[in-house]
């Protein structure tokens, strides 16, 4: 009993040492930080809310019952068979970048070229999303468009929420010396400082706040969801949606929400974008209080007057129980029947924003190559 009880304690204090000191599990914020969050109208004194009840997960006996039965059930289709193919990212693109461009690296990671400035929007660019990477789902394509390394520099990273999969340690840790700006939601700062960026280089926000930063305009805008890296720190930061803005181009990228009355707000202020980054992934309707399904996402697209909708949160990883390509065939049936164009294009492909002034759900032409719209189901590039 006493070497059992010691083998206990040193396996408890193993684990607390573990979530304590190591660097992915992020920072904690200091009291000056804690005190600017509760002036936040966000802020009910304990956390961070959005104005609507919220949950993470329907808890009732029926659903945990049901969870456990498809857990237990499997699907064979929750990844794909074969490892999915990217388009490699040129050289040049680092040296004569193609205009005001975007570039899906899968998940909700990309790469914006709006305004003559290289953004990484949620740039979770590892192998898991998971603070301990043995663990956890691998990414469905075995390389990225391009190596992190080979990235020249990055006039700034927006971050919507410190989840796993949108705020990885490693890629940060890579991209803190290459990147003059940090552009993140209240909270988010303290992970960042904590894995070497300098407080200077970064900007925390509240919703509704606005940044004019080198011609371009970000605005911090709401989203349904929750945060937190590690016990303890359950919305404790805040999550959020992106306007980016150019005189030239408007884009609008979700982060992760559900659905809710935000959007059709964030629209009549700052619509209509030229293209709506909206998540479209990793559901189910016993978290649809934080996770849109594809035909909501679709819907959400035309509540802030978005003119194309590039479909996000899918492609990478498996964080549900659907088919790994619902959410694309899914949001591509209900675009056709709601008249809103759907980008589809591969991981690492350039999407070209002047090419999206004409709405059409065929492909539009460019100087250089067609806009990847929603293309016919049998030649679709996920089939």
């Amino acid at each position: 009993m006493i070497i059992f009880l010691i083998t206990l304690g040193i396996l408890i204090l193993g684990i607390w040492l573990f979530l304590r000191l190591n660097p992915a599990f992020g920072g904690k914020p200091s009291p000056e930080q804690l005190r600017r969050y509760a002036q936040s109208p966000n802020w009910d004194g304990q956390k961070f809310v959005y104005p609507e009840p919220t949950r993470s997960f329907h808890a009732s006996p029926g659903n945990l019952f049901s969870l456990l039965r498809d857990y237990i059930r499997g699907n064979d289709r929750i990844r794909p068979t074969r490892p999915l193919l990217v388009v490699k990212v040129e050289p040049s693109v680092w040296t004569k970048p193609n205009g005001d461009s975007i570039i899906w690296l899968g998940h909700s990671a990309l790469l914006l070229h709006i305004g003559g400035k290289r953004l990484l929007l949620d740039p979770m660019l590892g192998p898991s999303p998971t603070p301990v990477p043995p663990f956890g789902g691998k990414r469905y394509a075995p390389e990225l468009p391009f190596a992190v390394e080979a990235l020249p520099r990055v006039d700034a990273v927006l971050i919507s929420h410190d989840h796993y999969d949108h705020l990885d340690y490693k890629t940060i840790t890579m991209l803190k010396d290459k990147t003059k700006r940090f552009i993140v939601p209240l909270g988010v700062s303290c992970h960042l400082e904590r894995w070497g960026v300098k407080p200077e280089r970064i900007s925390e926000h509240d919703w509704w706040d606005e940044l004019e930063w080198e011609g371009l305009k970000f605005v911090c805008t709401p989203a349904r969801h929750y945060s937190g890296r590690g016990r303890g720190k359950q919305d404790r930061s805040l999550w959020c949606s992106w306007v980016i803005s150019s005189p030239e181009q408007r884009v609008f990228f979700s982060g992760d929400s559900g659905y809710g009355p935000h959007f059709q707000q964030i629209g009549k202020k700052y619509g209509p974008f030229d293209l709506a980054l909206m998540e479209c992934g990793q559901y189910d309707v016993r978290w649809i209080d934080i996770h849109m399904l594809p035909e909501q996402t679709v819907q959400a697209g035309l509540d802030v007057q978005g003119q194309w909708l590039l479909p996000i949160h899918w492609g990478a990883f498996t964080l549900a129980l659907h088919d790994w390509d619902d959410p694309i065939r899914r949001v591509v049936a209900q675009g056709r029947m709601s008249g809103m164009p759907i980008a589809t294009p591969k991981i690492g492909e350039i999407l070209p924003l002047k090419a999206l002034a004409t709405p059409e759900l065929t492909p539009v032409k460019s100087t250089s190559q067609e806009i990847p719209s929603a293309p016919a189901e049998s030649n679709a590039w996920w089939n």
